[in-house]
């Protein structure tokens, strides 16, 4: 079917239009306000319940507006975070066993860490509904991940003192999506701006007659005197009229250079799913120790850091938002590293369709599933080619297993030491949990693993993110039946130099998985310099 330009501009309502539409389902005597949440409609109510849920009032307004509708409680209604806080461990603190407990005042939600959610959640919802009648909130429960990670904390604490500005981020980014619409004929463009006929600094730049949103902003880590994508080129100023930036994964070569947009301007949002923003801040903040480390000065500071946090917009696989007046955004699994996505763009009301890969990996692997490789639509496809070549063969998971074994087996039989380079997202966990197999199995004896670099907190941040793993991996992690891999004895946290000189004074038989994976820095070296022969 065929869709004029009269029928599209139709189809697209403006932010006064939708509220208009939303004034004719809404009975009179219910008191609401219709707010933006960047590309979602919020409707705030001291009477939630009224509104009831995807069969009620909310349902019939999205149908209406063709938007994603959600439901907050008005701020008169909501008790003060002590109070809700003492409610609640006073309801389910003896049957959840609570850890911790969030709140974000900025989308009026609390969230509940606790070892058992279920008991946690009540009969039938009881304690969840007696939590929202009593104090207002709007409330999560999770059960409590088996490594405390501290980057994850710290991202809760940290956009929770800063709610109020999140929330007027969110209505602007919201009014500048549901913009008047600019005269002239629909076209799209992209342009490239890093990683093309080279290894990093990922950025791609998709431009229509009404919007531009980057894809990707990576570094170069191999190079010093050019290591940032083409931010002068024409088609990517000024960087404050962007509308959205978008990340595939948290890879610095994908996202390292995104806190240089906010350093030169850019304050509009950063599509992400959840742990590609806390894969995220790990890394750059890795990345700025390590430069500064070997006296290297990096284009940006913790502040540009802590300013792209604050406009993180956190957007999970399989869910449609409006990012821009002409365009919508969806991610899917891309099988590479925890939370990474291809992205795919619905451009003009359908007229085009753009799927960017991000890098994937098409089969299933100990951690992810395999690559979504099925859209609705796809005109134009841009697809990372790193193992594209036609030579390039990747070994089966059983043959390299094996390999692994053999190595493992040769070097602890002869007293050795087994020195492992890791990237401290993915590959790290993908060894360990190969490493956790092969011990439980019996094919080889046990002996310490010690973890240095980052790959304890990297760990725990896949611990937090369970619904982002292959299943087995998430019932392993939720049940705590002592099949978790991660939390298995033998693996050991580096505890800092003290630690780590012991270790490598130790003459008895380990093996060490650290960071750097390219042996370009990182503990690993330490390691290297005192075993090698």
């Amino acid at each position: 079917m065929s869709i004029s330009g009269t029928e599209v501009n139709k189809m697209r309502l403006s932010f006064k239009e939708m509220k208009d539409a939303i004034a004719k389902i809404v009975p009179k005597e219910i008191e609401y306000e219709v707010d933006l949440e960047a590309g979602d409609i919020a409707i705030i109510t001291p009477t939630p319940d009224s509104f009831g849920g995807g069969e009620g009032l909310v349902g019939k307004i999205a149908k209406k507006i063709k938007r994603r509708v959600v439901l907050r409680p008005h701020s008169s209604i909501m008790k003060d975070e002590k109070e809700t806080e003492e409610f609640i461990r006073d309801l389910i603190e003896e049957v959840a066993g609570i850890d911790s407990i969030y709140f974000d005042a900025c989308y009026c939600e609390v969230t509940v860490i606790c070892n058992n959610p279920g008991e946690a959640v009540g009969k039938r919802g009881a304690n969840a509904k007696a939590i929202r009648d009593k104090c207002g909130w709007m409330v999560k429960f999770e059960r409590t991940p088996p490594i405390h990670s501290k980057t994850v904390h710290d991202i809760k604490g940290y956009r929770a003192s800063h709610a109020k500005e999140r929330r007027k981020l969110l209505k602007d980014f919201g009014l500048n999506i549901y913009r008047p619409k600019r005269p002239g004929s629909f076209w799209v463009r992209t342009t490239a701006l890093g990683s093309y006929r080279e290894v990093g600094r990922a950025c791609h730049l998709v431009t229509t007659n009404e919007s531009r949103v980057m894809i990707d902003v990576g570094v170069n880590i191999a190079s010093d005197t050019d290591p940032m994508p083409y931010f002068t080129a024409p088609e990517a100023l000024p960087m404050e009229k962007m509308d959205a930036v978008i990340l595939t994964h948290a890879h610095l070569d994908h996202a390292g250079m995104l806190p240089v947009l906010f350093r030169y301007g850019y304050r509009g949002p950063v599509y992400c799913t959840p742990p590609t923003r806390d894969m995220m801040l790990l890394l750059q903040s890795d990345y700025l120790k390590v430069g500064g480390a070997e006296g290297k000065r990096a284009p940006y500071d913790m502040e540009d850091i802590r300013t792209c946090m604050r406009h993180v917009v956190d957007v999970d696989w399989g869910q449609t938002v409006d990012i821009a007046p002409d365009v919508k955004l969806t991610f899917h699994n891309a099988g590479h590293i925890l939370g990474s996505s291809s992205v795919h763009l619905h451009v003009g009301d359908g007229k085009h369709n753009i799927v960017f890969s991000g890098d994937q990996k098409y089969e299933k692997s100990w951690l992810f599933d395999a690559a979504n490789t099925r859209f609705p639509r796809c005109e134009t496809l841009v697809i990372e080619s790193t193992y594209g070549a036609s030579g390039d063969f990747q070994p089966s998971r059983e043959e390299a297993n094996q390999e692994l074994q053999d190595i493992v087996s040769r070097t602890i039989q002869r007293g050795g030491k087994m020195i492992c380079p890791v990237f401290a997202v993915g590959r790290s966990q993908e060894v360990m949990i190969a490493i956790d197999e092969l011990f439980r199995s019996g094919s080889v004896k046990p002996v310490p693993v010690y973890l240095d670099g980052m790959i304890q907190e990297a760990t725990a941040i896949h611990s937090s993110h369970p619904n982002y793993l292959t299943q087995t991996l998430r019932k392993s992690l939720l049940k705590d039946d002592g099949n978790n891999p991660f939390t298995s004895d033998w693996f050991r946290p580096v505890q800092g130099r003290e630690m780590r000189e012991s270790i490598i004074m130790d003459s008895s038989p380990c093996i060490v998985l650290a960071t750097s994976g390219m042996m370009n820095g990182g503990p690993v070296m330490n390691y290297f310099q005192n075993w090698a022969h």
